[in-house]
């Protein structure tokens, strides 16, 4: 029995599964997530599943230290086993809702009667998964949750945020304000090589060489009119983000309204 919760920590951070890039809190951070098992057999292979995830794991093995890691930790899922030592975890589920807690809850358990995943998702319960059970099954009920909380502001690892601008590089989807901007794949590319590189003024011939490569057989002005389609499409009505330096290049910044969302990348270059 784990008398009291306690973070997961590794000598190395894992890397995620390919083509399924793990979740972030907005400020880049791993995404918490507190599993609630007193079997520490379970709850640790639990916690080595999603740590491979990239997210950021505790454990608790009773009712009690699950309450203090929820108020303490504010974790943004919960994996809830039924039975506990000291507390039934539907009853618990229920206090924390009522104490305010509204994050999503996956119950994870060995009572697979009816009545039971009933009495789960009363309770305020998202999700119910019986034992035995699927460690990827495990980690695609969780994602699921995350994507049906809809108002969640965690971002996938692959966006690139500049201000209100964000840029998703493994779906290649790109708003800005919330609002969906459709690019062609060279203005796509354009775009990410100015906002990796926000703040900073890029040449024409930087930008040449990085987006169209080097034995590209056009001239520069290629660059300017593509720059006039960006401009079209992301600054369209809004305060400019992309800016000329007359005879220096191009720079991107936020605008001073969304200034405050700061700069941010989640994923890699």
């Amino acid at each position: 029995m784990i008398a009291s919760a306690h973070r997961a920590t590794s000598g190395t951070r894992a890397v995620p599964a390919p083509g399924n890039p793990h979740l972030t809190r907005p400020d880049g951070s791993p995404l918490r997530v507190l599993v609630v098992d007193d079997e520490p057999s379970i709850a640790e292979l639990l916690a080595a599943t999603l740590r491979y995830e990239g997210w950021d794991v505790s454990t608790a093995g009773t009712a009690s230290a699950a309450t203090t890691a929820v108020r303490e930790d504010a974790p943004d899922l919960l994996v809830l086993d039924v039975m506990l030592p000291d507390s039934d975890g539907v009853s618990l589920l229920g206090r924390l809702r009522a104490a305010g807690h509204d994050l999503p809850v996956l119950f994870l358990t060995a009572k697979d009667a009816v009545e039971d995943r009933i009495a789960g998702l009363t309770a305020g319960g998202d999700d119910y998964v019986t034992k035995p059970f699927s460690l990827e099954e495990v980690v695609a009920r969780l994602r699921g949750l995350l994507r049906r909380a809809g108002a969640s502001p965690i971002r996938p690892e692959s966006a690139v945020v500049v201000g209100d601008l964000v840029l998703d590089e493994e779906s290649h989807e790109v708003t800005r304000g919330g609002a969906e901007i459709r690019l062609t794949a060279t203005e796509f590319e354009l775009l990410r090589y100015l906002m990796r590189n926000a703040r900073k003024v890029l040449s024409k011939a930087q930008i040449l060489d990085h987006v169209w490569s080097y034995d590209f057989g056009g001239r520069a002005n290629i660059v300017e009119l593509y720059v006039s389609y960006l401009r079209r499409k992301v600054d369209k009505g809004r305060e400019p983000m992309i800016h000329t330096l007359r005879g220096v290049g191009y720079v991107l910044k936020p605008a001073a309204r969304s200034d405050a969302a700061g700069t941010g990348t989640a994923g890699t270059s």
